[in-house]
C-alpha cells in the first residue's frame, strides 16, 4: 500500500470487535474533501478497492474501504455476520463516523459507491442510515437474496453463489419463516420506505448480466418510482456484471463540485 493509505481498526458500537477498514487521505486532503465509502464485492475484502483509489487521489479526495466482517463465502469463518447483517452495516456506519470525527473530511459530501455484492451493501446501509450520505452509486446489485437465491440461469444452471448465501444466512430462504424474515431483512427492496429519505440514488446494471439479472435493479426503480423518490436514476448499459468506475468517477465530479 501507498503511504497516504492507512489501515484504521474502529471499535465496533454493537458487540465491541475492532473492525478494519482501509483509509486514503490524498497528500493535498488539508480541508474538508469529498469521502467515496467503497464497498467490497461479494467474493472480495477491504484490498479490492486499492485499484480505484487512485481515482480518488488524482481529484484530491478521501476513500474509505471497510471491511465488514468479509466475504460472503463459505471460506469465510464469520461469514454468519457478513451479507448485510446488521453487524456488517453497523461496521460501515462506525467507520465512517470514525474518520469524520478524525480527518478533514467534508460530513455533507459523502459517497457510498459498491458492485455487485457491494452495490447490495451499498444499498443495505443507505436505507439503513439514509440522511448519512449525499449521494449512492450501486453497480449490478442484488436487491432480492430471496429471487436471488433461485435464481435459473439462461443455460439452465442454477446460481452458483447459493451454497454461499445459505451458509451466510444458515439456510434457504423456504427452510423457516426466520429464515424468510431474515432474507428480506438483508434485501433491498424490502427497504422501500428508507430509500425515500435517501437524498440521491443511482442504480447501474449490465442487460446480459447472467450473474445477477438486471431485474434485480428494475425491480427496486420501479418500487421507488410508484412512490416518485426526487433523485432517482436508472442506466442499463450493454454489458453483463461489472462497474465501469471511471465512468462512475466522472459522474461524482459533477455531483461534488
Amino acid at each position: 500500500m501507498k503511504e497516504d493509505v492507512l489501515e484504521i481498526g474502529v471499535p465496533s458500537t454493537l458487540d465491541g470487535s475492532l473492525e478494519q477498514s482501509l483509509f486514503l487521505l490524498p497528500a493535498n486532503g488539508v480541508s474538508p474533501v469529498p469521502l467515496i465509502v467503497a464497498l467490497h464485492e461479494w467474493s472480495h475484502d477491504r484490498f479490492s478497492h486499492e485499484k480505484h483509489m487512485p481515482l480518488c487521489r488524482d481529484r484530491g479526495w478521501a476513500m474509505l474501504v471497510p471491511e465488514f466482517r468479509g466475504s460472503n463465502l463459505t471460506s469465510n469463518p464469520r461469514a454468519r455476520q457478513a451479507c448485510g447483517s446488521r453487524l456488517a452495516r453497523q461496521d460501515i456506519i462506525d467507520a465512517v463516523a470514525h474518520v469524520l470525527a478524525r480527518f478533514p473530511v467534508d460530513p455533507t459530501r459523502v459517497v457510498l459507491f459498491g458492485a455487485s455484492g457491494g452495490g447490495h451493501m451499498a444499498l443495505l446501509t443507505a436505507a439503513f442510515a439514509p440522511e448519512r450520505w449525499y449521494h449512492v452509486d450501486a453497480w449490478c446489485p442484488i436487491t432480492d437474496l430471496a429471487a436471488w437465491h433461485g435464481l435459473v440461469r439462461p443455460d439452465g444452471t442454477r446460481n452458483g453463489y447459493a451454497p454461499h448465501l445459505e451458509h451466510c444466512m444458515g439456510g434457504a430462504p423456504g427452510d423457516s419463516d426466520a429464515l424468510r424474515r431474515d432474507y428480506a431483512e438483508r434485501s433491498p427492496l424490502h427497504h422501500v420506505p428508507e430509500f425515500m429519505r435517501v437524498r440521491s440514488l443511482m442504480l447501474h446494471h449490465g442487460k446480459q448480466d447472467v450473474v445477477v439479472p438486471y431485474s434485480q435493479s428494475v425491480a427496486l426503480y420501479d418500487a421507488l418510482e410508484a412512490r416518485r423518490h426526487p433523485n432517482l436514476y436508472l442506466e442499463l448499459f450493454a454489458g453483463g456484471h461489472g462497474v465501469y468506475a471511471r465512468e462512475a468517477f466522472n459522474r461524482f465530479d459533477a455531483l461534488l463540485r
